[in-house]
């Protein structure tokens, strides 16, 4: 009996590249034009490796070669025999090979959703839209800190510029990607740039006001934590386009650099009266969304009160020290 079989020839990411149908047990590897399957690889031998069909399964006979291969974690020297599982990667030198055959179970086909094409054009306006947005916002900054009558020249460059400069931004990711991934994803990286970017933006408006709202200034803490976690996952979510199977490793490099660049905050600031966030609101919102009750001056000078101590300790230190011509006074 012939066992339907298919070899698959992955990319470095696990993606399958091309199929091979097996026609006929046994099946030969290798760089030679007599070989069944015929791979364009410099670190192979002309007959590198064969596969047969047993009682057991499909079996790998390793042929007589110097890099030999990989199947999953095991080496394969030359002449070893080894069952190949259908879910295991077998490398052969700088190839990668999957099996798929007759025997497993065929996954489900997956509905579609919608026309694929209709999907497209509803994909393409995602970053119109959030492009547009984002400049809004800018605008929205710049007219909260420009004196009325403004002209529409001290809008344009701080609303068009920083538009540019994603724009810049993407392409270059597009450019890396294209080096390793063979293919230049502009749409996909600008859309992640302008996701993140939009989103900071909007926190970053959000939490003076939820701050001010219920009176929690330690909220602003936030301020200066949401900004580098947010640029560390935008630089995450790109790289990871580039070197998917590396995702883990970015992370991990990602967290520690996040971990690093707060310890130096902190030990910056550990003088100050805060660590994160601003010292004090340089704007406010407008009263209306004042959400607490005020507090009454009773209570501020309660809540002032423990300071006093240290206030005085710090006064009768300055008194104590000694004035430049020598004397006390």
């Amino acid at each position: 009996m012939v066992h339907a079989a298919v070899i698959e020839i992955l990319d470095r990411d696990g993606r399958v590249r091309q199929s091979h149908k097996v026609q006929g047990w046994p099946l030969s590897v290798g760089r030679s034009p007599e070989c069944t399957l015929v791979l364009a690889d410099p670190h192979l031998a002309g007959f590198h490796a064969e596969l047969h069909w047993t009682e057991q399964g499909p079996e790998l006979q390793m042929l007589d070669s110097i890099n030999g291969g990989w199947l999953g974690r095991q080496r394969l020297q030359p002449g070893q025999r080894s069952a190949w599982p259908t879910t295991t990667v077998l490398q052969l030198g700088a190839s990668l090979l999957r099996l798929r055959t007759s025997l497993e179970a065929l996954p489900e086909e997956r509905p579609l959703s919608q026309p694929e094409t209709s999907r497209s054009h509803l994909r393409h306006l995602w970053v119109p839209a959030l492009a547009s947005l984002w400049a809004l916002l800018l605008w929205y900054d710049q007219w909260a800190n420009l004196d009325p009558g403004a002209r529409w020249t001290d809008y344009a460059g701080p609303v068009l510029w920083p538009l540019a400069i994603v724009a810049g931004w993407a392409a270059l990711w597009s450019l890396v990607t294209q080096l390793f991934q063979h293919w230049f994803p502009f749409h996909a990286h600008l859309k992640r740039a302008l996701i993140g970017l939009t989103g900071l933006h909007l926190l970053g408006m959000a939490l003076p006001v939820v701050a001010y709202a219920f009176s929690v200034p330690r909220l602003m803490a936030l301020d200066s934590l949401a900004f580098p976690c947010g640029i560390a996952a935008l630089l995450w979510w790109h790289a990871s386009a580039v070197w998917p199977r590396a995702r883990r490793g970015l992370a991990m490099v990602l967290v520690a650099m996040l971990l690093l660049g707060f310890g130096l905050m902190a030990a910056k600031r550990s003088e100050q009266q805060h660590w994160f966030g601003p010292a004090y609101l340089s704007n406010l919102p407008p009263p209306a969304l004042r959400l607490v009750a005020p507090k009454t001056p009773e209570q501020l000078l309660d809540s002032l009160r423990p300071l006093e101590a240290e206030l005085a300790r710090q006064a009768g230190k300055e008194n104590d020290t000694p004035s430049l011509d020598g004397n006390s006074d």
